[in-house]
Order: C-alpha cells, then structure tokens, then sequence
C-alpha cells in the first residue's frame, strides 16, 4: 500500500504511472521506516485490494502527525511554485525587452519620409484613413513623425537582428544548462539581455550597424533562456504537473507582452526621457532587479535547495522516478531519497557537479521524432513571429491606428493567449491523470487545436478586410488557442530524452526561431513599398500555410516514448552493476 503520508497529488502520480506501466511501480522503502507498520503480516490480495481503494480515491488519505514539515503542510506556496513564480516573471521581463522595439520602430521611424508605391493600386486595395475624433471628418489622424529614415526593409532587419544572436546560443544554453545548472544560465542570460536593451537607444543614435549589433548581442543573452528553463523543468516538476506548470512559467512571456506592448506605446507618446527611448531604461532596469531575486530564490535542483522541506523534495523526486521506471524498470532507487531533512545540508555541501557524458549528436540527429518537433515548431514559429514583429506595422500603416491604439490592440491576443493556454494546459493534465487519454495522443490533440485553429484566425484576417472589430477578434479570439501548445509540443522533449531536454529544447528552437529573423526579412521583401491588403494578404497567407503544414508532418512522426539513445547509458550501468554482483 502507497504510504500514508501521501496527499492526493502524490496519489495521483502514483497510480497514474503504476497504470501506464501495466504493473505496480512499488517504492521500495527501507525495513527501518516501516518498523511497527504491520505491512509485513497483509496478504498480497490485501495489499491490491487497498491500493485499487486508494488509487480510486474512495479511501481517504491519512494524514502522519510527525509534523507539518513532513506532510509539506506550512504554507500554501511550495518551493516549486516559487521557482515558476520567478521563471514566469523572468520570461515577462526578457520578453518585454524583446518586443518594445516592435512598437517603438513606429514611434522610431519617419513614415513620410519613405517612399511608397501604392499610387498606381485601386481605392479597394487600401483601408479608408478613419477622421480624427471630434473634427471634420476630412483629417487624418495626426502622426509624430520619428527621426530615422528606415524602409521596410531596413526595419524588417533591424526587427530581426535580434534572432541572428538569439539561435547561436540555443543548443549551447541547453547544454550548458544540463551540466552546469540552470539557474546561472537563465539568470545569467536575462542580465545580458537587460544590459543591452538598456544600451539601445544609445545605439541607435550613433550607427545603424551598432544597433544591429547590440540587438544581436541581446538575442544571444537571451537565447538560452527557454533551453535553460526546460532543462530546469526536467529537474523540478513532477510529470503530471509538467503541462499546467509550464504554461504559467512559459506564459510569462505573453504577460510580459501584455504589459510592455500598451505600455511601451504610452511611453513612445510622452517626453519623458525622450519618448520611445524610455521604454528601453526602464524594462532594462527591471531585467536587473529580477536578476538579483533570481539567484537568492532560485536553485538548480530540489537537493540543492537548502529552504525545501523533506515531503517536497521527497514528492518530486519520487514521481520522476516513477516516471523512468515505466522505461527501465531494474532501475534502482536513489540512496538519499530516503535521508533525514537534518542531512540536507551536508548532501548539498558534498554535491558533485554532473559529468559530462557526452551528447549523442548522430542519434539526435536521426531521430525522427525530434524532426517532427522541430518542423512543427518551425511552422508556429513563423505564424508567431508574424504577428509579433509585423502587426504593429500592419496595424499603423493599413488599419491607420495610432500608436497607443495600435499597441493596446497588440497586446490584448497575448493575454487571451495566456488565459487558454493555462486552460488547456491544465485539461490536458486533468485527462491525463484521469486517464481519458494517452500520453502521445495529449500531445498531437493540443498541438492541433494551437496550430490550425490560430491560422484560421489569419486567414479570417484576410476576408474581414478592414474592419479593425473583426480583425480583433480573428486575433484574440481565434488566435488565443496558440496558446494550448504548452500541451501540445513544448513539453514533448522531455518524454523523448529527460537527460537530454535542455539540448533538444535548444535544437528545435534555435530553428523555430530562424524564422524570428526570416519572417520580417521576407515580410519585407513582400510588402516592398507596396503598403496594400493583397500584400499583406500573402504574408497571413504564407504563415497560416506553413503553421498548418508544420502541424501535418507532427501529428504523422511523432512519439511520446523515451528513445533508446536517451536510456542506453543507465542501462548499461546496470548491467554491469548485476554482472558485479
């Protein structure tokens, strides 16, 4: 029978991974722990019997009264919660420092100064300029007009400079992560990013190719940001909270969104330090504060945290290895999972950093699994970037908002976003552990629903026309099932490869994100002056297409089973542990 001290999550890890299996993944615990239990006088029959009772829930769960740090009853807010409370937070801060310039660039760049070529177009090939509130109805809306000449194309590559630095420093950051620890990598990397969002004003006034540069050197800070987290998530988060826990930590970066498009607007619209460049000392200055929280709160992994309490520690590191025993079932116990909290601080003073066992680059690179990912990724990538880095372009120049307008419409997809990506993401947890559904199917069902439906939101784009009430709602209505790929693809590195998480997280994103600076760049080689909706209409086009196509590839190649590759090492430990003895 599971121990008493168990809760109802505990239960349902448990029993959840004893089905997947097929058999009862029974912990072995130490004669000394069960003195006095009586477990050695029940019969086999008796044992199945209550664990059918406590598995189904009917039984309820007895509480031990050793004390409330051992039934990890002191408060509501766990250790794990407050690590994803402050990976949320640095995702809401690196992505903040990510996108202001997407809104700024309006405020940044003198639109009457660039030529344009829409003389020769018909009147229904361009939205009517709505008058200005209050007036005449003849006016346009008055522009403040920015300092820099920049054509399309000169925006589309300083709008994707930064994605040439961000993919350099994916696959590494993973890396790194896994050997090192994740709390420097990603603490590290917001640092980088703030130190050069706040040098970018400075940039941009002195040279175009400095502030090439200094967007490049920001996106290689913040590039190691998701594979550090995602080799962190391995390590802290049992299975079964992985999809929910993940939306919130990654749904950061929509909240940072959120915040910093409107806000960033309001400030471009102000004096107050010059206007667009206060947007970049102040998210900056943010990224810096954040940093120093992050390295007192936060710890690499549960055994290394010196705060955690014993019934946490013991929970999460019990349910992956749970989950490993379904793939490897001679596999043994840790020692130390059964240690006294006394002990803790001398296991984390005697902690060994971990030994580089070296990547299986050719396995990886076969594996076609990890090439359905990445393809998938690739596609979602493209439609994201899309609209994260050319609907305010869009926005300003065809539906002819003005800038606080344009960036509060902006905003309002990623926070609809952020909501049905929490929903789903904690449905998918709920089937799961119901089990209504399998693992892999979970994963191919939500990636679906965050591929198609959003790209029929572009495509709805396309036949409202210029309705901006309609256009919003293709975009926060329909588009926030983007969302639902925190279910969908994102947590599927970890099935495949837990040791290797961090690296094949790096892998498919730095090439997802080869679209963060391809996307602009071929935008702009569309629009090429020609500011018209049958150009635009290519570019939602081109995005829905090649989400949808992304999505076609996944739902046929991939799998939710850690591969050979990933286990054979501790497989072969031990066989020669048997072979010892």
């Amino acid at each position: 029978m599971p121990p008493h001290k168990w809760t109802d999550e505990s239960r349902d890890a448990s029993c959840y991974y004893e089905d997947s299996a097929g058999t009862a993944t029974r912990f072995r615990r130490n004669s000394s722990s069960s003195n006095g239990s009586g477990s050695g006088d029940r019969t086999d029959d008796e044992a199945d019997d209550e664990r059918e009772a406590f598995c189904s829930g009917e039984r309820p769960l007895i509480r031990s009264s050793a004390g409330p740090e051992d039934n990890d009853g002191c408060g509501l807010l766990k250790t794990r919660h407050i690590f994803g409370l402050m990976g949320f937070l640095g995702f809401g801060v690196v992505y903040a420092m990510r996108v202001n310039l997407s809104v700024a660039i309006v405020a940044m760049v003198n639109q009457t100064a660039i030529p344009h070529s829409n003389s020769s177009v018909i009147d229904t090939d361009t939205c009517p300029v709505p008058p200005v509130p209050g007036g005449n109805g003849s006016a346009p809306i008055p522009i403040r007009e920015g300092e820099f000449v920049w054509d399309e194309a000169t925006q589309g590559l300083v709008l994707g400079s930064f994605f040439y630095g961000y993919v350099i420093t994916q696959v590494p950051g993973g890396r790194m992560a896994e050997l090192y620890g994740g709390k420097r990598i990603y603490g590290y990397g917001v640092l980088i990013t703030a130190i050069f969002t706040l040098l970018t004003p400075l940039a941009a006034h002195w040279d175009l190719p400095l502030l090439v540069l200094v967007r490049v050197l920001e996106g290689m800070g913040e590039g190691v940001t998701y594979p550090a987290m995602h080799a962190m998530l391995a390590q802290w988060i049992p299975p079964l909270e992985r999809n929910k826990f993940a939306a919130v930590v990654y749904a950061g970066s929509n909240i940072g969104t959120v915040i910093s498009m409107p806000l960033t607007g309001w400030l471009c619209s102000q004096d107050f330090l010059g206007g667009w460049p206060s947007a970049f000392y102040i998210f900056g200055l943010l990224g810096i504060l954040w940093f120093a929280c992050w390295m007192y709160l936060v710890y690499d992994k549960p055994r290394d945290h010196p705060r955690i309490s014993c019934a946490e520690r013991e929970y999460i590191e019990r349910s992956l290895l749970a989950q490993r025993r379904i793939e490897e079932p001679d596999l043994e116990e840790e020692p130390d999972i059964e240690e006294d909290c006394e002990q803790q601080e001398d296991r984390v003073s005697m902690r060994r950093p971990a030994e580089d066992e070296g990547i299986p680059w050719r396995s990886l690179a076969t594996s076609v699994p990890l090439w359905a990912i990445l393809l998938t990724q690739c596609g979602q990538g493209w439609a994201f970037y899309t609209q994260l880095t050319e609907l305010p372009t869009y926005m300003s120049n065809i539906l002819h908002f003005d800038i606080q307008s344009n960036a509060v419409l902006n905003a309002v997809p990623y926070l609809t976003a952020w909501i049905m990506g929490i929903a789903c993401s904690a449905l998918a947890d709920w089937m799961l552990a119901r089990r209504y559904i399998s693992l892999i199917n979970s994963y191919k069902l939500w990636n679906t629903v965050a591929s198609v439906v959003p790209s029929l939101g572009l495509i709805g784009i396309i036949y409202v026309g210029c309705d901006w009430v309609w256009v919003t709602i293709m975009l926060a209505g329909v588009g926030s099932f983007g969302g639902a790929v925190y279910a969908g693809n994102q947590m599927n590195h970890i099935a495949l490869s837990p040791k290797y998480a961090g690296t094949m997280y790096g892998i498919t994103n730095s090439a997802a994100n080869i679209c963060g600076f391809l996307a602009p760049y071929v935008i702009g080689l569309i629009i090429n002056h020609r500011e018209t909706l049958t150009q635009w209409h290519l570019v939602f086009w081109l995005a829905a297409g090649l989400n949808i196509a992304g999505n076609f590839i996944y739902l046929i190649f991939a799998s939710a089973k850690e591969q050979s590759w990933s286990k054979g090492t501790s497989r072969r430990d031990t066989v020669q542990r048997s072979q010892r003895a």
